[in-house]
Parts: C-alpha cells; sequence; structure tokens
C-alpha cells in the first residue's frame, strides 16, 4: 500500500516528532520504500539519483534503531562512509536536525581536522561514526579505533567511491566489520564492480530503484548552448550572456579541471558577479566556509570543479551551468542533480564546443532523447569537423613548442628551466645576462632535455669562483687515494684546504722522532733554542 505520511513508515515517536519539527510531511518515493526495510532490520539496496531524499531513508530509521544500547569507548555502534569531506559533514548535520529528541553521539572523521579531536570523541564512545574510507582506516591502523561493535553499515555514493578509487578501501573495511550486521548500500548507477561489491558484502538485500539508473529528475529543464569557437575568453563571454538572460537566484559552475576553475573565478568578479570557488585543493576550513556563505546567500555564483558535483545538499539552487561539458555522462548526471531537488523546479544549460561532440552524444544516449538547443544548433558540417579536431585546450600557439611540451597557459621562459633554445635567442640571453654570445655559458642553457636544475653555490666571500674544470677535478682528487693525489698535483697548486669532516690539528707535544739530531760536540749541552721540535717533512 503507497504510505504518505511518516506516520506509516513505522518510525519511532521521537523520530516522528524530529521530522514534523524540520517541517516535513511527506516522504519522497526511496523514503517510502527504504525506511520500513530498513527499521525491520534487513539490508538494503537503494539506486536513486541524487536530490531524492536517500539521505534521510537511512538517517531515520537508524535513529530509530539506535535509541535502545549504549556505545562504548572506541567502539562504535553503527558506521556510515561517504567518499567526500563535504557529504560526511551533510549527514552529520541531518544526524543533528533528525536527532533532536535523542542522546546519540555522532563523531565525523574526515581530513582536514585535527586527530586528537576526533580521538576525543572517541574515547568517550559514539553511536554513529561518519568517516571517509581513508581517515578511518588512518585511525584504525594507529589502534585507536575497533570496528567489531559495528551493527549497522552504510556505504553511500558508492558509484563516487569507484570514481575515486576507494573501492579497495570498501573491501577492507567491509571484512574488519562483524559479519551479523545490517548493511545499507546506496547507489546512481550499477557498474559492474559495484554489483561485485553488492554480492560479496549484501546478504539477501532488498532492492529499491525508484528511477531509471543515471538519469536527470523530471523537475529540471536542460538546454544546451552551442559555441562555435573552442577558445575560453569566448566561452567565458557566453557564460556571462546566459546568467544575464536567466532570472539566477544562485547558481553552480562547473568546470572539468581546477585551474579552469580559478581562472573563471577571476573573470566573474572582473565583471562585477558575486560570486565564489570551490575545488579540492583547498583546505577543509576553506570549503566549509564558502558553503555556507553560498547556503546563506552570501555568494550568488559558486564555480566549482567535480568535488562539488555529488552528495552536496543545498535545497535552493536554481541554476546550474556547465561550463565544460563533462567527460563521463555520469557526471552529468550528478552535476545537474545539484538544482531541481526535492521536486522543486530546476535550469541546467550546458556550453558545447566542437570538441565535445563525443561526450554529448554519450548524453543523449544515457537521456534516451535529442538535447534541447538555446540559439542555433550545430549542423552536420559542425559536428563532423568536431570529431576531427584535436583537443586544443591549454596551447597558446607556437610559444607552447618552445616550453618543452609545457602549456603556454602560465609558462616561464624556456631556457630557465632547461629547454633548448633557438641559436639566435641563446646568443642574446647570453650577452643579456653578461656572457658574450661566443663564449658558452656552463649553467642554464645547454640541456637538451627540460629538468630540474641543481642550483649553483655562489663562490666564498674573498675567494675566487672556481671554473666547471676546476670542480670536477677537484671531486676526482676526493675518490683518489692520497698518494696519487701528490703525485698528481702541481707544485704551483693551491694546497687542499681541510674538509668540513674533519677535525683540524691540534697542538701536541714533539715526539723523539721529530726532534732535530743534536750538534755534534756538545753532547747533553744543548741549549734550549736548538731543542725546538722540528717537523722532519718538507
Amino acid at each position: 500500500m503507497q504510505t504518505t505520511t511518516f506516520a506509516e513508515l513505522g518510525l519511532s515517536a521521537k523520530v516522528q516528532a524530529a521530522v514534523e519539527a524540520a517541517g516535513y510531511t511527506s516522504p519522497t518515493p526511496i523514503q517510502v520504500q527504504a525506511i520500513p526495510v530498513a527499521v525491520s532490520g534487513r539490508d538494503v539496496l537503494g539506486i536513486a539519483q541524487t536530490g531524492t531524499g536517500k539521505t534521510a531513508g537511512f538517517v531515520l530509521p537508524m535513529l530509530a534503531r539506535l535509541e535502545t544500547g549504549r556505545a562504548r569507548a572506541r567502539m562504535p555502534r553503527s558506521l556510515i562512509l561517504a567518499p567526500t569531506r563535504e557529504l560526511a559533514a551533510q549527514v552529520a548535520q541531518s544526524f543533528e536536525k533528525y536527532g533532536i529528541n535523542h542522546k546519540l553521539t555522532v563523531a565525523l572523521l574526515i581530513g582536514g581536522v585535527s586527530f586528537d579531536d576526533q580521538l576525543r570523541k572517541l574515547d568517550r564512545g559514539v553511536d554513529v561514526l561518519i568517516a571517509t574510507p581513508g581517515r578511518m582506516l588512518d585511525h584504525f591502523q594507529r589502534g585507536k579505533l575497533l570496528l567489531t561493535g559495528v551493527e549497522i553499515l552504510v556505504i553511500d555514493e558508492a558509484d563516487r567511491m569507484l570514481d575515486m578509487g576507494f573501492i579497495p578501501d570498501i573491501e577492507r573495511i567491509c571484512k574488519l566489520l562483524p559479519p551479523r550486521r545490517q548493511t545499507l548500500f546506496f547507489s546512481a548507477t550499477m557498474p559492474p564492480e559495484i554489483t561485485r561489491l553488492v554480492n560479496t558484502f549484501l546478504k539477501d538485500p532488498v532492492r529499491i530503484e525508484v528511477a531509471r539508473p543515471a538519469t536527470a529528475a523530471g523537475t529540471i529543464t536542460q538546454l544546451f548552448r552551442y559555441c562555435a569557437s573552442t577558445e575560453d575568453w569566448e566561452k567565458r563571454e557566453m557564460l556571462r550572456q546566459l546568467i544575464r538572460s536567466e532570472q539566477v537566484k544562485n547558481a553552480i559552475i562547473f568546470c572539468n579541471r581546477k585551474r579552469d576553475v580559478a581562472i573563471l573565478l577571476k573573470s566573474l568578479q572582473k565583471h562585477g558577479f558575486n560570486a565564489g570557488a570551490l575545488h579540492g585543493d583547498m583546505d577543509q576550513m576553506s570549503r566549509m566556509a564558502t558553503l555556507d556563505a553560498f547556503r546563506e546567500g552570501r555568494i550568488t555564483l559558486l564555480a566549482a570543479s567535480d568535488v562539488a558535483a555529488r552528495g552536496l545538499d543545498i535545497p535552493d539552487v536554481s541554476h546550474v551551468f556547465n561550463f565544460d561539458v563533462p567527460w563521463q555522462s555520469d557526471d552529468y548526471v550528478h552535476r545537474i542533480g545539484r538544482t531541481g531537488r526535492a521536486g522543486k523546479e530546476g535550469r541546467a544549460l550546458t556550453l558545447v564546443t566542437p570538441e565535445d561532440f563525443k561526450q554529448l552524444k554519450d548524453i543523449e544516449k544515457m537521456l534516451g532523447e535529442p538535447v534541447a538547443w538555446i540559439g542555433e544548433a550545430p549542423s552536420a558540417e559542425d559536428i563532423e569537423s568536431g570529431a576531427k579536431r584535436r583537443r586544443g585546450r591549454g596551447r597558446r600557439g607556437p610559444s607552447a613548442q618552445h616550453a618543452g611540451g609545457r602549456e603556454g597557459r602560465g609558462g616561464g621562459r624556456a631556457g630557465r628551466n632547461g629547454a633548448r633554445l633557438r641559436p639566435e635567442r641563446r646568443g642574446a640571453d647570453m650577452a643579456a645576462n653578461g656572457a658574450p654570445p661566443d663564449q658558452p655559458r656552463t649553467a642554464g642553457f645547454e640541456a637538451v632535455e627540460p629538468g630540474p636544475q641543481r642550483e649553483r653555490p655562489e663562490p666564498r666571500e674573498g675567494k675566487p669562483g672556481r671554473s666547471d674544470h676546476q670542480q670536477r677535478a677537484k671531486g676526482r682528487q676526493r675518490r683518489e687515494p692520497r698518494h696519487e693525489q701528490q703525485a698528481s698535483h702541481p707544485a704551483h697548486a693551491e694546497p687542499r684546504r681541510p674538509q668540513p669532516h674533519k677535525q683540524p690539528d691540534r697542538k701536541r707535544e714533539p715526539r723523539d722522532g721529530d726532534r732535530a739530531p743534536a750538534p755534534v760536540g756538545l753532547g747533553d749541552h744543548v741549549p734550549a733554542f736548538l731543542r725546538k721540535a722540528v717537523r722532519t717533512g718538507k
């Protein structure tokens, strides 16, 4: 029977009161099917796209099941694994919101946070442990965490775990847990590796699928705009036109590369837009501060990489712009899923260049229908020519060819990094650095392949610097035996200075072998000045 209220899902009175206080009256389809099964203690395999309310689909039954019992030190009662710090933090916020009537202890183990603070919580005992796989294994290997008391395991965004390479960590964690446990497994797609994981670690799960895998929500209007140029500055200009033409309350703008996020942020701010950035190179404090500013409306536009594409629960995002077409069609679904959440209307607009037709074809295949275009659609000739064109992002004309294969953007002068310069450039650069063109310098310009150059030490004060030939001779002398070095030294050579690691000679009393022979005829009556010790060698 189709239920329409949370009271019919088998939740406890405390949980129902918390849901009503949060302002929710009707459960979503994934909640309707998953909550009664999870409350009964059976394993759940949930297949649903992002934004369908699956977080509450496992948080609410976990609260109901954990009402009885007591946590012990370093032995959590339940474990939730999330692929990113942001998603783990959002799950913790859900427990705070729905667990206001409970006295459950929640601990968050993610990177960018002090180990000591996390250890103090674990020592007191936690009912719910929310963690990313890497940080959780760090605590386990340090002996600060025991997993033998876990009663409920939740794996959220399993396909994202696969993309980030966490599947071996997930397998190791599952083997450390007690076999008699409940497992709640959620994923938007079911690739073969995820299917193998489910068959290995879930026991007779109830499969719950509320939508076709890897499909976008029906509340999202998807539009595409063709940009005939592949130049980034023209794409940024077209993006600004789209933003001004739409009634944007707030929007997330996705790029494929972290460096493009920084460039796009500067461009938006330069043209008067209230924008922020979110990407994987930011520290945890900066990432959380940016997200809070975006949620509170202090930032209107958020330029982001795919680190923000999955799991972020920002309820009122009106628009999503794809500055770059994502390389995988699954990533497209997760990107546009930031808007149109919980039944609200949303709009997703994507810029398409001639280099993106292959990815666009994969998106059309996944959606099962042709895409809708804003303005003029690309012609068949455009699509055919775009398939033959090499991807040129990052090349900036002939200068990139003289940079040793490096990208022209942000690249310095090739000669300084060890790449070969043209003969005329080499002479000009040497003259500019104080050396005549016909006299080759020994450092900086003759390396054929680019690579790190060892910095030449400065000559000691008051002493002339040595040439490369003298340095090599010095190295050979250090390797040769002492008697061979003495034989090979010319008479006019500079005497060797003692090595830094050798102790300087100390004054000692003269030995018998060091004394000069007494003058003949004086016997033992030798004056004191003739008894002065002298060295036998010259």
